[in-house]
Order: structure tokens, then C-alpha cells, then sequence
């Protein structure tokens, strides 16, 4: 295949060169492009993507800064292991999701908002103040709103989320809004796709109720059994794509 013209490559880039090329090798990484290969020299990505020196150079040293690249003496830029990889930046954790469809990083999210996410509801019921509980209460509004098709349901889920993780009145805790929503667009795409239906509104009126009547232990309960639902479901396709293969 004829290579693109360099103008026809930087365009494919976007507007803004810098996120575009981080955005393209930071895609090639996790998808395997570069294993069992040598990573480009500065040279070579500024020639194949018809970029400038110094835009390639930030985007790298962002690319090494989420643990993706190092650069070692002599060795030049080499890629990293998975294990070294920031999995709590958005940008690599969306670049997983686009690399292939696995129940196994599913669950692995959902693990992850089990541990989080209940402690924050619970967190919630005494931190959130007025301001905190109507955005709470605002999520849950698009959420019916969504189901009335009025209103975006996988927006609407990730805000009432959000909300509560912001409500915690933990700024530990709203770290990892970014990831969660990542998590969360994964996650409900899932569930949506195999109950045939959006969230389940019950479920998410009980957190609500629970953090309403200054009940945290309840608003704990409600979200845990929340993301069990979700986990419970993972290991029943698991079980079932195992079964499809034997």
C-alpha cells in the first residue's frame, strides 16, 4: 500500500496535532501494533504522521508519562509491559475498551466501583449538603426522564453516579470520577445489551431514598446490590460463552 502524503496523515490527526498523535500511537500500543517490534525513532513518527518534531516529542513524553513508553539509555524508546501502563488515566482506559470487547476488563471495572462506589453513597448520606443531594436527585430526574425517552439513558446513568461520587465530599474519592464514568459507559452498554432494557430505576430510587432518610448504611446496601447485579451478569455470559466454546 502506498503511503498517505504527509498533509493527508496530519489530517487525519485533527485540530489539535498533539492529542491527535497521542491519541494514534497511544490506540496502537494497546492494540499490539508495536509487540515484539521497535518502537519509532522521533525521526520516523514525525515522517510518517507529518508532524513536527516538537509535537511529536510532547506526545511521547505524555504517552510515557501514562506509563505506556521509557526511555532508556541506548535502548532509545521502548514500549511497556501492560503492568506498567496508568490504568487510572481515561485516555488508556478507553484505549482498552477499543482494543477488544472482554468480560474480563469488564469485571475487573466493576471490581474496581464495588469497592468505591457503595463506601461513596454511604459517604454521601452525611456529606453531601444540599447542593450535593439535589444533583443526586437531578440524576435520578434524567434517569426517568431517560426512560421516558426524553433524556440520554447512558448520560443519565453516569450522572447520577457522578453525583454521588462528588457527594462523598472526598476529594480521594472524586478521582476517580473519570474512571468510573470510563467503567460506566463499558459497563451499561453491557448490561443494556443483554437485559434488553436501560437501568433499573427501582434500584437506583432505593440509593436515593436511602441517602433522602440519612440512612448510609441502606444507601451502602442499594449500590452494592447495584453493581453485584452487574457482576452477577458478567459471570453468567462468562459461563455461558465458556460453555459455547467447550
Amino acid at each position: 500500500m502506498t503511503p498517505l502524503p504527509p498533509h493527508d496523515v496530519r489530517s487525519s490527526l485533527g485540530r489539535n496535532l498533539t492529542h491527535g498523535m497521542l491519541d494514534a500511537l497511544g490506540r496502537a500500543i494497546v492494540t499490539g501494533v508495536y509487540t515484539g517490534k521497535r518502537f519509532p525513532t522521533e525521526a520516523d513518527l514525525t515522517l510518517q504522521h507529518g508532524v513536527s518534531r516538537s509535537v511529536t516529542r510532547e506526545a511521547v513524553k505524555m504517552l510515557t508519562a501514562k506509563g505506556l513508553l521509557s526511555a532508556r539509555p541506548r535502548q532509545g524508546t521502548i514500549v511497556q509491559p501492560a503492568e506498567s501502563w496508568n490504568l487510572f488515566d481515561p485516555d488508556v482506559l478507553g484505549w482498552l475498551l477499543d482494543r477488544t470487547f472482554s468480560l474480563e476488563l469488564l469485571r475487573q471495572f466493576n471490581e474496581l466501583r464495588i469497592a468505591i462506589e457503595p463506601a461513596a453513597a454511604q459517604l454521601a448520606e452525611r456529606n453531601a449538603g444540599d447542593a450535593g443531594l439535589a444533583a443526586i436527585r437531578a440524576g435520578y430526574a434524567r434517569m426517568v426522564a431517560a426512560e421516558a425517552g426524553e433524556d440520554d439513558p447512558l448520560d443519565a446513568d453516569i450522572a447520577f453516579h457522578v453525583a454521588i461520587l462528588r457527594a462523598a465530599g472526598n476529594p480521594f474519592y472524586a478521582q476517580f470520577e473519570e474512571v468510573v464514568t470510563t467503567a460506566l459507559r463499558s459497563s451499561i452498554r453491557f448490561t443494556n445489551r443483554f437485559k434488553g432494557r436501560s437501568a433499573d430505576l427501582a434500584a437506583h430510587g432505593a440509593v436515593l431514598a436511602a441517602i433522602e432518610a440519612a440512612d448510609g448504611i441502606a444507601a451502602h446496601r442499594a449500590m452494592q446490590q447495584i453493581i453485584a447485579d452487574v457482576l452477577a451478569l458478567i459471570v453468567e455470559r462468562d459461563r455461558r460463552a465458556e460453555g459455547s466454546a467447550a
